[in-house]
């Protein structure tokens, strides 16, 4: 039985298996049999999708095959991954369904699920439904040709904006100039509402979505424009999302970048001086800078850091208790409000934690850290801690880093890579390491 399901969901080429009309219609069936034998009834769904020209037809397919099983179907209509979440808990659907593939190109896309509680689909529903595409179940008969098309739209939309706003009820924005980077995606009608509701001045930029400009040289994949536009409009900072709005990254007055880890410094230093920090930690990746775990510790708050990717972060979270973590991306998970990333959610707490400075000043007692990747690429995966050489080496870097800095060394969970990962002071010194030490996994691993 292939595996379909990654760490995100299905995601592939639009139009390719296992994103073919026929297949999507099975996943929608195999999900409505599996919740019906579940629930013991009929059960609801709600479907949204980001501005892919794909994502209109995906809906309907799976739509098609879950109504055929005997689900309800309600379409939400474009909207942020976050937003699909919250409507799901909110309105008492059974799950819901998202058609995105976040931050990568239009061709490209993706099926995710969240239960009620926030959770993604569960692994034993994801392996019974590979099973069935294996089989090539398919409902004999079709119910209903597509999700129900929307007297609820704006109704839904609505609430998710009303939601949003009710995570800072204090934030005035009045007096804020900023920029809006919406990556042609699901933010692009939503975002500059929201933040004019609050009573920004908002240059939106990259907001009229044509299904294949998602993304595209935008968003917070490409910030220049972001960058560019934040100087030229005198703005007080920027904003920019990805295709799905579940992360966004910053720039300061100066168009300088402000990224996750530093946004996990803003939020997390004024919640430690309110005392409502939980477990006074934050929750990061292994890849988060070392910068953060300094800043953080200058004011007695633990970095706990996880593997990456955001289930490990937000299986952390709710193991620990604390109230906030996430990845450089942008990504950032506050389970006291919902258990998705939420990047206009982000936004807002960053700007209600910044209040009347500039987000320049904000960041202050926050030094990030030069930081290099080296990838070596690699006919075998053999552990590193039984390559002599690779150990004698690496001790040699920590040693040469005096404790002001940080060496990772991994191999990739997808790709045949070993991943060099350094940093410290100086960006020279950590290149010469790096590569360094990547010459010397190159050799054992060929004399292993």
């Amino acid at each position: 039985m292939q595996k379909l399901f990654g760490t995100d969901g299905i995601r592939a080429v639009a139009g390719e298996f296992p994103l073919d009309a026929a297949t999507v219609r099975m996943i929608g069936t195999s999900l409505g049999r599996q919740f019906a034998e579940r629930l013991g009834k009929a059960p609801r769904f709600v479907i949204g999708r980001d501005t892919r020209e794909s994502g209109t037809w995906i809906e309907d397919a799976i739509a098609t095959g879950a109504s055929a099983a005997g689900a309800v179907c309600e379409s939400a209509g474009v909207i942020t991954t976050p937003g699909v979440a919250y409507l799901t808990a909110k309105l008492g659907f059974d799950a819901g369904i998202v058609i995105s593939a976040s931050h990568n190109p239009f061709q490209d896309n993706g099926i995710k699920v969240f239960l009620p509680d926030g959770r993604k689909l569960d692994s034993a529903t994801e392996r019974a439904t590979e099973a069935d595409i294996a089989a090539g179940v398919e409902a004999a008969t079709i119910a209903q040709e597509s999700a129900e098309s929307s007297e609820h739209l704006a109704e839904y939309q609505i609430e998710y904006l009303d939601h949003l706003r009710a995570g800072v009820p204090t934030l005035s924005l009045l007096g804020r100039k900023i920029v809006i980077d919406c990556a042609n995606g699901a933010a692009s009608h939503l975002a500059p509402r929201l933040f004019e509701s609050l009573g920004a001045n908002v240059v939106a930029i990259h907001n009229e979505p044509n299904g294949i400009n998602i993304n595209e040289d935008c968003g917070s994949t490409h910030i220049d424009d972001l960058r560019e536009a934040v100087v030229v409009h005198r703005a007080d900072l920027g904003i920019a999302f990805d295709g799905d709005a579940d992360r966004s990254l910053f720039v300061d007055e100066y168009g300088e970048l402000v990224d996750g880890d530093a946004t996990l410094w803003i939020i997390a230093r004024k919640l430690h001086e309110q005392g409502t920090l939980k477990a006074e930690k934050v929750i990061a990746t292994v890849m988060s800078n070392i910068g953060l775990e300094k800043a953080l510790s200058s004011i007695d708050v633990e970095l706990v850091r996880t593997d990456v990717g955001d289930k490990y972060v937000l299986a952390e979270l709710l193991n620990s208790g604390a109230s906030v973590g996430g990845e450089q991306s942008g990504h950032i998970i506050f389970p006291e409000i919902g258990l998705v990333g939420d990047g206009m959610m982000t936004a807002l707490l960053l700007l209600d934690a910044v209040g009347v400075r500039t987000l320049s000043e904000a960041i202050t007692g926050f030094t990030q850290y030069p930081q290099i990747l080296v990838n070596v690429k690699v006919a075998k995966k053999v552990p590193f801690d039984e390559l002599a050489d690779v150990v004698a080496a690496k001790d040699q870097i920590e040693q040469e880093l005096h404790g002001e800095g940080r060496l990772l060394l991994r191999y990739s969970g997808t790709e045949n890579l070993a991943r060099v990962m350094i940093e410290g002071k100086d960006q020279s010194q950590i290149e010469e390491q790096a590569h360094r030490l990547a010459n010397v996994i190159e050799r054992a691993l060929r004399e292993a």
